[in-house]
């Protein structure tokens, strides 16, 4: 009997392929999936990175090709978050008047993503471009933020629920860019 008349061959044939395969039953998974996937449960969840990068649902979120692209995309979303709180701020603070300890907080708060705006733009042009170093940094200084300003309005819920959405965001995107930039 030789090899290519043995009954066992299509069998081994088919196992292998399954092996190698994975079963192709399995969903493929993309280059936001993989990274966040990658960033450590003790970290940032999975469950949390891929929830704040695909909050929009027009968004393309998970149509990044590699985890280059994931990271700009963080970048950019923290610097968008931060621009869209900075706003929330601004209306709340004209629609709470200029008198008061609550007015006073705001305002402060405002200087603080005053600041952190045009840093996070200079953040995702950086990241944008495979320059980490930096980047980094400022994403990292950019978490306490939204922490700073809950400590000055001493609520968090005296503040614009778009302070929240960018502390989550300004987490993530730190996380995601130090993934990149392990030195």
């Amino acid at each position: 009997m030789t090899a290519s008349s043995s009954p066992l061959l299509p069998a081994l044939l088919l196992l292998l392929i399954v092996f190698v395969d994975g079963g192709s039953g399995a969903e493929a998974k993309t280059a936001l999936d993989q990274l966040c996937g990658s960033l450590g449960s003790y970290y940032v969840t999975p469950d949390l990175c891929a929830s704040a990068l695909c909050a929009d649902p027009s968004a393309p979120c998970r149509a990044a090709r590699d985890a280059p692209a994931v990271a700009a995309l963080a970048a950019r979303l923290a610097a968008d978050n931060a621009t869209a709180a900075k706003g929330s701020i601004e209306a709340a603070l004209s629609l709470a008047g200029s008198a008061g300890g609550a007015a006073s907080a705001m305002r402060s708060c405002l200087q603080l993503y005053a600041g952190a705006v045009p840093a996070l733009r200079w953040a995702a042009r950086s990241v944008a471009a495979g320059r980490y170093r930096g980047a980094r940094e400022v994403l990292q200084a950019a978490q306490y933020v939204a922490a700073g300003c809950e400590g000055m309005a001493g609520d968090a819920a005296a503040l614009p629920r778009e302070n929240g959405r960018f502390s989550d965001m300004a987490f993530v995107a730190h996380a995601v860019v130090a993934s990149m930039s392990r030195d």
